[in-house]
């Protein structure tokens, strides 16, 4: 073809209008332009695309690219139409044609119109495909996203295993060229073996992005409050947050709207016309954060993305890499914060429990990484780019600094003695538990399975009592990490020694165990809990009882009527001083904060400027309440006026449990009008005199109601028409 380089830059600028090529871009466009069999390794936004478009543009005949996503073949046919004065420049052929458009294609291909021919593996088997492409002249043939083809790949497609076959029967010396954005040594060992092209030129570019930050955090019950805060310091940022069920993006991306974040939900349980208006959202900058599964992301081309935050823990480190790396695209600054749980491995532990033996073997494999990563003390860089085969000085490197282990290194101690303990212990219980049998021999505490195998009475049951079971915990991930210990994949998660192990166990080494417990979830909330409770300012409860007080006077009510003690408490935990943030309060509701919240707010702005208070900066995160539809519900069916019991069986309530759902309405500032029900258990005298007592009582509480009527009236009687009281009176 002999096309000089001055003709490529000017073919580049013709075509895509860059004046320079990126990185390894014009080294791949030549191998391709020469006939040669080219493999890329390119991670995502390095220019992957253009290495085959631009050759296909100027080789005489048609380029067959496969890919996986007709999402994003639509996307790519449509960008180079939009680069060409011919609209049948390029084609997708696959089974949402119908019979006219594939003539079309077909016409656009013989007459030398068409020079991308985007295609599904699949469809590149129907035999009238095979012979019209055996007919016309193919410039060579693409395969991107080609770790599709390993099943040690993070996205196995059993069809792309044929395309070498399929290959031979429409050409035999047609060039290939394979592209993908993550591989592992492994994978492009795969790649290379089964397109049949082991001496492609290889063109393998850094997987380094010096400009993202990685961060791993403890997740914790309040892991949505941790999100928010996040997103609001960023505020006005792009974002995506990354969550593993359809459930959970929903619910997250409600929190997050409820809380004033401009947030839409995304994932493959949406129709495809609100899921293109989120994602023109995103791209318009109409909304902030996208809150997605992983079906968001394919060909999203924002490069502005500024950070990307996992809610859950991918199952591959590929999978993380290829998420993570949607962030500061255009070289900007990116924050990548994932947030672990060991529980969360668990679960997708279980999720694979059902699949083929050898798909789980390598599913395993691949978390094995992910908890390494997660837990790892060492620079989170230096570790995925060692699995992606890449060395990375983690002193001098581009980005090393980039990184919250290397910014706060963790306390690592000696831990010869302990593993080898360990070790021992799996080495003499014959290799039969899983982690949690093991723990519980080593401190000491037994189960039906310990004593079935009388293993509390051999030698070694409680040699570790000296330190606690999520001590062990750590120390058995962390060997399993290093390679002393394995996860049996037959017998599903029973340990087992590795030959390391076993070598450690005959010469013991110095083994440094890293400080770093805050991932053990035998504790409810470590990292809450490493905290102090909060506590209430007394000086202010006293100050806000009292004009409760002044308050109910003036109102002529009872104070309890004002605002209950937990929610009186709740405001000098958090001190809310404006309307909005009185009504995230414990009890309180908006229709109440509104009603007779400014005095109290007023009060606590003063006490906050005088006493020099810093407020908690996780102020109040309002919940949607996984409740807000029982709640809607309650109200609904009170105001059609249904019996109570009849309400609570419909949503599997006991009465009590379903009273107090109705007290949470109307103690929040809701008005509940369940007279016509009250009317059935009270007579008009029993109504008055509970009205009388409730108007004079110092407190609301339900026993000292008991005491005073003595056994005339039921506890749910009593309760019940409290919840009428509140509400006339309050509300």
């Amino acid at each position: 073809m002999g096309l000089t380089e001055i003709d490529l830059h000017k073919e580049l600028k013709r075509y895509f209008g860059f004046s320079q090529f990126k990185g390894l871009q014009e080294q791949v466009v030549k191998s391709i332009v020469h006939g040669e069999d080219t493999f890329v390794i390119m991670p995502t936004g390095g220019g992957k695309s253009l290495c085959y478009q631009l050759p296909a543009l100027i080789s005489d005949g048609t380029a067959i690219v496969v890919s996986p996503l007709i999402a994003l073949m639509k996307n790519q046919v449509d960008a180079i139409r939009g680069i060409s004065s011919e609209q049948g420049v390029a084609h997708v052929l696959n089974s949402s044609l119908n019979k006219t458009e594939v003539k079309q294609v077909k016409d656009d291909i013989s007459n030398g119109v068409c020079k991308l021919l985007y295609v599904a593996p699949e469809s590149l088997t129907k035999e009238d495909y095979v012979d019209f492409l055996r007919e016309q002249q193919i410039s060579f043939l693409a395969v991107d996203e080609a770790h599709c083809i390993s099943e040690w790949g993070h996205d196995f497609r059993p069809e792309y295993r044929n395309l070498r076959q399929i290959m031979k029967r429409i050409g035999d010396n047609i060039p290939v060229i394979a592209l993908t954005a993550t591989a592992t040594p492994k994978v492009q060992e795969d790649i290379l073996k089964n397109l049949g092209i082991p001496n492609a030129n290889t063109f393998k570019a850094s997987f380094n992005r010096p400009n993202l930050y990685y961060e791993v955090r403890p997740k914790t019950k309040n892991v949505d409050a941790d999100i928010i805060r996040f997103v609001k310091q960023n505020d006005g940022k792009s974002g995506i947050i990354y969550c593993l069920s359809r459930k959970k993006v929903e619910e997250l991306a409600q929190t997050l709207q409820v809380n004033g974040v401009k947030a839409v939900p995304y994932h493959a349980g949406l129709d495809a016309k609100t899921r293109s208006k989120h994602q023109d959202m995103f791209l318009m900058e109409d909304i902030d954060v996208v809150v997605a599964t992983i079906a968001f992301g394919m060909g999203i081309d924002k490069p502005d993305v500024r950070f990307v935050i996992h809610h859950d823990i991918p199952k591959s480190i590929e999978s993380y890499y290829q998420e993570t790396g949607r962030a500061g695209r255009d070289g900007g600054e990116g924050h990548c914060l994932a947030f672990y749980s060991y529980k969360d491995i668990e679960k997708l532990e279980k999720f694979m429990s059902g699949k083929p033996v050898a798909e789980q073997e390598i599913g395993h494999a691949l978390l094995q990484e992910v908890v390494a990563y997660a837990e790892t003390s060492v620079s989170r860089r230096k570790f995925i780019l060692h699995y992606f085969g890449e060395d990375f000085d983690d002193v001098q490197g581009e980005g090393a600094a980039m990184d919250d282990n290397v910014r706060n290194p963790k306390k690592k101690h000696e831990a010869g003695r302990d593993l080898e303990l360990l070790l021992k212990v799996v080495k003499e219980t014959k290799e039969l538990y899983k982690a949690k049998e093991v723990v519980k021999t080593l401190i000491g505490k037994s189960n039906a399975l310990i004593l079935s195998h009388k293993t509390d009475e051999h030698a070694l049951f409680g040699a570790g009592k000296n330190q606690e079971g999520k001590y062990w915990m750590a120390l058995v991930r962390q060997a399993l990490v290093a390679g002393f210990l394995r996860k049996d994949i037959e017998t599903y998660g029973v340990i087992k020694l590795t030959p390391e192990g076993e070598k450690f166990l005959k010469k013991p080494v110095s083994f440094q165990m890293t400080e770093d417990h805050i991932f053990d979830d035998s504790t409810e909330d470590s990292a809450a809990s490493s905290k102090a409770p909060a506590a209430v300012d007394a000086q202010l409860v006293k100050m806000l009882k009292e004009l409760r007080k002044k308050v109910a006077k003036r109102k002529e009510l009872p104070p309890f009527v004002i605002f209950q003690d937990p929610s009186i408490e709740d405001m000098a935990l958090k001190y809310p001083t404006s309307i909005e943030e009185l009504s995230n309060i414990h009890g309180v509701g908006e229709g109440k904060a509104k009603k007779y919240g400014q005095d109290f707010v007023d009060l606590i702005s003063r006490y906050v400027e005088d006493n020099d208070i810093t407020r908690p900066d996780d102020l109040v995160v309002k919940s949607t309440g996984a409740n807000s539809g029982l709640k809607l519900f309650i109200i609904q069916s009170v105001d059609r006026k249904l019996p109570l019991p009849d309400i609570a069986s419909a949503k599997g309530m006991e009465m009590p449990e379903f009273i107090k759902e109705m007290e949470a309405i109307v103690y929040s500032g809701t008005k509940l009008n369940i007279n016509y029900y009250i009317d059935e258990i009270l007579d008009e005298d029993q109504q008055e005199e509970l009205h009388e007592y409730f108007l004079e009582a110092e407190t609301d509480k339900i026993d000292e109601a008991m005491e005073e009527f003595d056994g005339d009236y039921e506890d749910e009687e009593l309760r019940l028409f409290r919840i009428k009281f509140i509400s006339e009176v309050a509300n």
